[in-house]
């Protein structure tokens, strides 16, 4: 009980600093693990991981064959898809695991349909072409990305 009461008290003390410690964005992201845990403990992505949170009303397996089907193959390495060898885009293994998107906007489903959607409209420097792809499509592909994670 002595040890107990110790712990408890330990954790009083470390709560004021661990709040300081957490910004607003690492918040988020810790919020967003524990949901991926507790509230999504039962649904599976691709890679029979937890899918992830962001992955939204998207259907992984309709993204992974629009990937094939609009050839993101050519410039990226992308886990799942066969013969994605490409050197141009940067590989995307482990896409849910990062914190940003093309080194320019926050990881969230918005900001990666938006990408899909239209590269240099985000991005005008970029050499991501716009496909064609439509919002759906868009989310179909999020999707599919949102499931790889930890060395996919």
């Amino acid at each position: 009980m002595k040890r107990l009461a110790r712990k408890n008290s330990a954790a009083k003390r470390l709560l004021p600093t661990s709040r300081l410690l957490f910004g607003r964005s690492l918040l988020i992201t810790a919020l967003a693990a524990a949901g991926t845990c507790f509230g999504l403990a039962g649904a599976t992505g691709c890679q029979g991981g937890p899918r992830d949170p962001r992955a939204g009303v998207g259907n992984p397996q309709r993204g992974k064959q629009l990937i094939a089907q609009y050839g993101c193959a050519a410039c990226h390495v992308i886990p799942g898809i066969r013969l994605a060898r490409g050197l141009v885009g940067p590989p995307l293994f482990d896409f849910a695991d990062r914190t940003m998107i093309a080194g320019e906007l926050p990881n969230i489903p918005v900001n990666l349909e938006r990408w899909i959607e239209n590269p240099p409209g985000v991005e005008p420097r970029t050499a991501m072409p716009n496909l064609g792809i439509n919002p759906s499509q868009a989310q179909d592909i999020a999707a599919y990305l949102y499931t790889l994670r930890g060395h996919s």
